[in-house]
């Protein structure tokens, strides 16, 4: 038998066959089950829980501040307040970054930095240099705990 006709005759007993044959459905519930992502979590003096993964592929971190609040703490009837607020701590002034945030980010090189809000939380979210970590860092909790216009107490000026 020559070559080519051995090609088709292969080519031909493969269709035949049923061609190549497909991996069986996982439930992705399985799936998930399967996925180790290795991390560490501790809680500091202030509560505030903090978890880490490390991945040195890249030189970046990804830094994300998480808060239990959203959609489901809105008054019935009246809806968008997470939303909003997620708007305030995205876009406005700090007590110590009184242009915002969103220059010093560009500045540090920082990338693809948003918030987002759902039923059940608020979060904010950027990946920076990891020569930035520290202030990447000092960033989120001036956001957190000093935004413009309120003191150390969270008491109005």
């Amino acid at each position: 038998m020559t070559r080519s006709r051995s090609v088709v005759a292969l080519m031909a007993l493969v269709l035949a066959a049923g061609a190549v044959p497909v991996a069986a459905q996982v439930p992705p519930s399985e799936l998930a089950r399967s996925v180790d992502i290795p991390f560490e979590e501790f809680t500091l003096d202030n509560g505030l829980r903090v978890v880490v993964h490390t991945d040195r592929k890249a030189p970046v971190v990804a830094v994300q501040a998480w808060y239990n609040v959203g959609s489901k703490d809105e008054p019935r009837g009246r809806t968008g307040f997470a939303h909003l607020f997620e708007h305030i701590g995205l876009f406005n002034p700090t007590e110590n970054l009184p242009g915002g945030l969103m220059e010093p980010l560009r500045a540090m090189g920082a990338t693809d930095w948003n918030g987002t809000t759902w039923y059940d939380r608020t979060n904010f979210f950027q990946t920076v240099p990891t020569s930035a970590l520290d202030q990447a860092l000092y960033m989120e909790s001036d956001r957190m705990g000093a935004p413009a216009g309120r003191t150390q107490s969270g008491a109005a000026r």
